[in-house]
This record gives C-alpha cells, sequence and structure tokens, in this order.
C-alpha cells in the first residue's frame, strides 16, 4: 500500500526518514498544508492547535522545495523561544537526514554565537532563529539572504505577545521582496491579522477547527482555593494523580524558581525552566523531562513554548495567565498527537469570571472539580502500590536464591499478615502527611485570602528566614551546581534532611543557604572533612548583608575540609548574576516532607534573546 505522505507528494527520502520516527498517516494540518505549500507559489496562513504536527506540516514542503546542491540560505524559519528553535531544528534534521548535503542550522540567543557563525559559513540552506540573535548576526553582516526563497513564522501570535514585532520588520526587509512567507498560529488575534495583511499578498488561508479553539482531546478542569491554599492544593492535586507527568505553569519567573523549590524540599521530582536559566542547565532540564527522570516541570509560558514532549498527562495552571489567549497555548502541552489530556486550573473565587472569558474563547465548558480528601488521597495511592506490585515483572532468576531465607523471616507471619505490612510501608506515611487534612475547597463566596499558609499551617513560597541561619559555602554555578544539586549535597554531607533548610541563593564561585538554627552546629561538625574535587568546602556564617555590603562584619564561624576552624574579618558582597536553577532527583520521598515550608524568594538576570524572556 502506498505511504500517505508519498500520496501527498513527499519524496522517498524523506517519506523513509518519516517511517524511521514512526509516524504512519498525517495529520489533517499535514494533509491539508503539504499539497497547497508544495506548489510553492502562494503565501500562506495556517491555523491549528499546537500538538497537531504545525512543524512537519511545513518542514516537509521545505525539503521539497529546496536546492540541496546550493549551500545558500534558502529558507528562514522565525520562532519565539530558544526551545522550540532547537525542537524544530531538531525535527528538519530528522526528515532531512537521506537528503545529501542538507545543512540546518539553529540560531537562538544563550548559546556562542561563534559557533552558530562557523555553522552558517559551512553553507547552509534552512535558518532556524529567535528574532533576537538572528538580528545580532545580520548586524554582523555574517549571513546573506538574497537567496531565500521562503520564510516561515511559526508561533507567529506568540511572537507578536513578546514584542517581536520590529524585529520581524527588520528582519524580513533583508529577504527578497519575491519570497514566499508562510505564517503558522494557534489563535488569530488582530496583531497576526495585521502581520498577514502586511507581509503577504493574498494567501491562502487554511483553518483547523474554529478559530482560537482548545483541543478537542484535552478536558479543562477548576479547582476553587483560598489563595493561602493554593500551593497545598497542587500538592493534593499530585498525590491523587500517582502517575503524573505534567507542565505547571506560574505566571514569573520568581514564582516558578520558588515552587519548584518548594516541591524539591517536599520530597516531590521537580525542577524549573525560565528565562534566567543558562541554555545549559535549560538543557538539561528539559533531558530530564523527556527522558521522564522528573514528574513535574515548573515554567513560565515563555520558557514553555517549545516543550513538544509526548505523553505529557496534565497540565497546571498554578496562576492564570495575563492573556486569555495564552492558555491555548498552555493546554496544548498535553493531549498531543492524538492523545488525551488535562488542563487544571487553580483559582480564588474572584477568578472565575477568567474561566467564563477562557470557555468563550475556547469554545469547551470547564468542569468544576473538588480537592480530594486526605482519605481518598491515600486509598488512590495505596491502590497505585497494589496494581505495581501485582504488575511487577519477576525475575526468577535473581530472586529464587533469596527466597528461602524471606519465608524464614516471614515463617510466623500470614499470608494476611505480610500484605498488611508491606502496604503499610507506604500507607502509614499517607496516612500521617494526611492526618486531620483540611478542606481546601472555598466556597464560591469566598473572596480569598491574603497569604500563603496552607494545609496543616504550612507555607507555600513565600520569603521567611525565621528560625533560621544564614550560610555561606563556597561552591556555586562554576562547580556545575544548581539549586537541587546544592540542597542534595549539603543534606547528604551535613547529614540534615531537606525540611531543614531554607532558601538556598546560588551564586557563581559560592553561595548562601539557610538551616534551621537548631541543625547549625551538627552541620559545621559533619562538615569538617568534607572536599569536592579535592578540594576544602567551607561554610562560614553569613554575617548582616548590610554590614556585609559596607565592608564590616565581626567573626563568623566557619570550617573547611581540612577541619580547620577560620574566621572572617568582613562580610561578603552578595552581588552576581544567578546562574541556577533547580534539580530535583529521585522519586518523591514522603516520609522527608516537610510540616513547615520555609523559603524566599530569589531574583536573577536575563538571558538569552535581546527581547523579553520569562
Amino acid at each position: 500500500m502506498t505511504n500517505p505522505f508519498k500520496l501527498l507528494g513527499i519524496s522517498d527520502d524523506v517519506v523513509n526518514a518519516v517511517k524511521d520516527l514512526g509516524f504512519e498517516n498525517p495529520t489533517p494540518i499535514q494533509e491539508q498544508a503539504i499539497p497547497v505549500l508544495l506548489e510553492g507559489n502562494n503565501d500562506f496562513v495556517g491555523l491549528a492547535q499546537t500538538g497537531t504536527g504545525k512543524t512537519a506540516a511545513f518542514g516537509l514542503p521545505l525539503l521539497e522545495l529546496i536546492d540541496f546542491k546550493s549551500n545558500k540560505p534558502q529558507a528562514l524559519i522565525l520562532c519565539p523561544t530558544r526551545e522550540l528553535c532547537l525542537q524544530i531544528t531538531s525535527d528538519i534534521k530528522n526528515f532531512s537526514k537521506n537528503i545529501s548535503g542538507a545543512n540546518v542550522v539553529a540560531v537562538y540567543g544563550g548559546a556562542n554565537i561563534m559557533q552558530q557563525l562557523r555553522e552558517i559559513r559551512n553553507g547552509v540552506q534552512i535558518v532556524v532563529a529567535t528574532p533576537g540573535r538572528m538580528l545580532d548576526i545580520i548586524g554582523r553582516k555574517a549571513i546573506d539572504f538574497t537567496n531565500v526563497k521562503y520564510v516561515v513564522l511559526d508561533e507567529a501570535d506568540e511572537m507578536l505577545n513578546m514584542g517581536f514585532q520590529e524585529d520581524i520588520n527588520d528582519i524580513l526587509s533583508t529577504t527578497p521582496d519575491d519570497k514566499k512567507t508562510w505564517l503558522f498560529s494557534a489563535t488569530m488575534p488582530p496583531e497576526v491579522r495585521r502581520i498577514a495583511k502586511n507581509y503577504m499578498d493574498s494567501p491562502t488561508e487554511l483553518t483547523m477547527g474554529t478559530k482560537n479553539t482548545g483541543n478537542v482531546n484535552i478536558e479543562h478542569e477548576y479547582y476553587v482555593v483560598r489563595a493561602r491554599d493554593k500551593y497545598a492544593a497542587l500538592k493534593r492535586i499530585v498525590d491523587f494523580n500517582p502517575e503524573i507527568f505534567a507542565v505547571v505553569f506560574c505566571k514569573t519567573k520568581m514564582d516558578t524558581q520558588d515552587v519548584a523549590e518548594h516541591l524539591i524540599k517536599d520530597g516531590y521530582n521537580a525542577d524549573a525552566l525560565h528565562g534566567d536559566l543558562s541554555q545549559q542547565q535549560r538543557d538539561k532540564v528539559m533531558q530530564r523531562f523527556r527522558d521522564r527522570h522528573m514528574q513535574l516541570l515548573i515554567a513560565t509560558d515563555v520558557a514553555a513554548r517549545g516543550i513538544d514532549v509526548n505523553n505529557v498527562t496534565h497540565v497546571i495552571n498554578y496562576s492564570l495567565p495575563d492573556e486569555i489567549e495564552s492558555y491555548t497555548h498552555r493546554s496544548g502541552r498535553t493531549g498531543r498527537a492524538g492523545k488525551t489530556g488535562i488542563s487544571i486550573c487553580i483559582i480564588n473565587s474572584k477568578e472565575i469570571g477568567k474561566i467564563r472569558q477562557i470557555e468563550r474563547i475556547i469554545g469547551k465548558q470547564f468542569t468544576k472539580a473538588e480537592l480530594p480528601t486526605g482519605f481518598d488521597v491515600c486509598e488512590k495511592q495505596l491502590f497505585s502500590l497494589v496494581h505495581k506490585v501485582h504488575n511487577v515483572e519477576v525475575n526468577d532468576n535473581q530472586i529464587d536464591q533469596y527466597i528461602p531465607r524471606i519465608m524464614d523471616e516471614f515463617a510466623e507471619l500470614s499470608k494476611e499478615d505480610v500484605i498488611k505490612r508491606f502496604a503499610s510501608l507506604e500507607f502509614n506515611r499517607f496516612l500521617e502527611y494526611y492526618k486531620n487534612a483540611p478542606d481546601l475547597n472555598a466556597s464560591a463566596d469566598d473572596r480569598g485570602e491574603r497569604g500563603e499558609r496552607g494545609e496543616r499551617g504550612e507555607r507555600g513560597p513565600r520569603r521567611s528566614s525565621d528560625g533560621y541561619t544564614r550560610l555561606f559555602i563556597n561552591l556555586g554555578s562554576v562547580d556545575d551546581f544548581t539549586r537541587g544539586d546544592l540542597l542534595s549535597f549539603v543534606c547528604n554531607n551535613g547529614k540534615i534532611a531537606g525540611k531543614n533548610v531554607g532558601k538556598i541563593d546560588l551564586k557563581g564561585v559560592y553561595s548562601f543557604f539557610e538551616v534551621e538554627d537548631a541543625s547549625v552546629d551538627a552541620l559545621f561538625n559533619n562538615f569538617k572533612d568534607i572536599q569536592f574535587n579535592n578540594r576544602g568546602v567551607r561554610i562560614e556564617k553569613s554575617g548582616d548583608p548590610a554590614e556585609s555590603r559596607s565592608g564590616g562584619g565581626g567573626r563568623a564561624r566557619s570550617y573547611s575540609g581540612g577541619g580547620d576552624r577560620r574566621s572572617s574579618g568582613g562580610g561578603r558582597r552578595e552581588g552576581g548574576r544567578r546562574e541556577g536553577g533547580n534539580s530535583g532527583g529521585g522519586f518523591r520521598d514522603f516520609s522527608g516532607r516537610s510540616r513547615e515550608d520555609r523559603g524566599g524568594r530569589s531574583s536573577g538576570g536575563n538571558g538569552g534573546d535581546r527581547r523579553r524572556r520569562s
């Protein structure tokens, strides 16, 4: 039987590459767009939701229309974020793996520009770029677009939302007037309509579904809670879904970092993704998420635009977006490639009106859901464990040698006793954690409360140093530490629990962290002989920040890796750009969760492209 992609006009080399990727049938946007784009004669506007296969819809036709015998740029693809730039580049490289001489270059901020310039000089037919870095390269007169025949504006609505209008104008002014422009977008606000009018000549327009609507495979739910209970509600939703693999959206970089840090301290497998991370750190976080080595990715809108990860089960809106249209992009991270997904909003009663606005835009009704009780969560987790035990694959060759000793150990116990005790290993933890757990659901007339105190009196992400001592350590991001790495290092070597550590302020060659007052002496004693990469690790009590800035400060207790006790004649200036992120490792350990979360907000510089980043 003839391959469906071949019937659309795609050559054998590309069809074989697509088959190797596991794609057998084109998606609706691909089926409709590819024949039109293969003609290469018209401008084009394609409207389709995220996760519907837009990259292949424009990438496959480009591979058929470009002359790969020439090493000059013939196609330019502009997209809003680094992650999306890398994703598109990877996809097109995979599609073109059987084409001799095909070269695709990714151009984006936060990476070595000299390496990108070398790749361009070596010859390239397709350039995938974010606007800011593309303008930098054009300003260096390092690229010639006179042979460009096709320009693709992917996620055009988001590029305009991010303030790239002027950059797009400047970039397109360097391309030939007779080029063909293909615009792809998930929504069609007036700004996108204007860009189509300004840059295109009678474009062919293709709309899959109704404009601005959400993916039909996604269920939409919202939970109404008091503002102070939002963090506790997030944890309860996660606990009630043992197999969750989710993206959690926050409004700001600061909130993203705070939520991720508190989740890590509470034993969840989480990490943060936002614009203040270096490209290397962002790549590390995304690779862990793609490999499913973590369950929860906490992200801002902009940072998450390039997340093309299969089988995301949930999108959780910890904060509703300022732009209602952005909700469509958020929810599109789940329910991709024909799969189903759930988009959840955690709101207070004042935000119900915004939910109604979103309903009108996406054309789907939300379900008002009730947060589960503590008993419900315990029951769900227990039977998830039971199902795993029932379905686990047994390696008889390895386990048989231990069976006699195991049977001897359990000789005095009945089958029922063994099952009870085994189940209690996990069940007791949940029973303790959710003992006397309050009802977090807010009534319709509850207007929300200021503050962050949540479940069982625990605090959500907020700044608090009461009862904590601020310490200096001579390790930082130059040692390839993230906040999560440093947290693990301090806990493992200091022999203290994560719940005893407060805010972590990662710097370049040093860092600061808070430890509960009661744990400070034990930490100092345990760090007497600790080394990292063959150098002593030094910990000191940090002086008052005001004294540090003025150069004053008294003597501070410290320990180095050799066990020497030292003193500091003055404080340390705590300036510098934050390089860090989070790295949560391993599986959740509920026995290590704190009853009272403490932590603070962190801030940092900007990185990446020239325009606004989150």
